[in-house]
């Protein structure tokens, strides 16, 4: 498995504030001296973190960029300027603190399939975020992804509660099924240092994208520790 380090929350932080501090470019720049694969960036509608100009920054450092998005024209547009590694189509709500569930892909699947066209046309690589549902599975073969994400969530809630099995065997079977059906697997949302080991329990994942346990821990350690720590998890 390779990590996406999520640096959204770097921008949370500075944005709480305003000005430069913390510098994204400089907290880009210390991932990216580790091994990781990418780094994950949320360009909201609201720009709530993430902000155009940090896009185009960390792109010019030579970063593959994870471009994490809603499925709107608007910020299509902006993905085909900036030509990501890769782009996640993310479902948003306004009012949620962080991406709250997996998109409905099964629900707005002949939509989608248009939509992630000029893309992939670009040679940029397109993943689904959703939950592990078989049908949200389905649906997101057929609309031409290369990849899903697998929602983590549920099971770190049910981690914390000390009952996950039922959760792992959802994302287990999930991952299996998009694998049959010639999608790669990534997962992400909710994975921390106490929870990730379980991840190497489901067959073929990717990459894992973490953001906010890493920036977390890095408050107490520094951010190249933080991730080094994760990375020795994850191998």
């Amino acid at each position: 498995m390779k990590l996406g380090v999520n640096i959204d929350h770097i921008a949370t932080l500075r944005n709480a504030r305003g000005g430069f501090e913390p510098n994204l470019v400089e907290a880009a720049k210390v991932a990216l001296k580790l091994d990781i694969l990418a780094l994950t960036m949320h360009l909201r509608e609201d720009r709530r973190h993430i902000k155009d100009d940090d896009l185009y920054n960390v792109k010019k450092l030579g970063a593959k960029i994870n471009l994490e998005m809603a499925a709107t024209s608007e910020i299509q547009q902006i993905a085909l300027d900036l030509m990501p590694y890769s782009v996640c189509i993310v479902p948003e709500r306004r009012q949620e603190v962080t991406t709250e569930g997996g998109l409905d892909v099964f629900g707005q699947k002949e939509y989608l399939k248009e939509f992630i066209k000029p893309l992939k046309q670009a040679g940029i690589l397109v993943s689904m975020f959703i939950d592990a549902d078989e049908k949200q599975v389905e649906a997101s073969s057929y609309i031409g992804a290369d990849y899903i994400e697998l929602h983590t969530g549920c099971f770190a809630n049910a981690f914390e509660n000390g009952d996950y099995v039922k959760e792992l065997e959802k994302l287990k079977k999930a991952a299996k099924l998009a694998q049959s059906l010639g999608l790669k697997v990534n997962a992400g949302h909710g994975l921390n240092y106490e929870n990730v080991h379980l991840m190497k329990e489901i067959q073929g994942l990717c990459e894992l994208n973490i953001g906010h346990s890493i920036i977390s821990k890095s408050i107490f350690t520094g951010l190249e520790s933080a991730i080094d720590m994760m990375l020795k998890l994850i191998k």
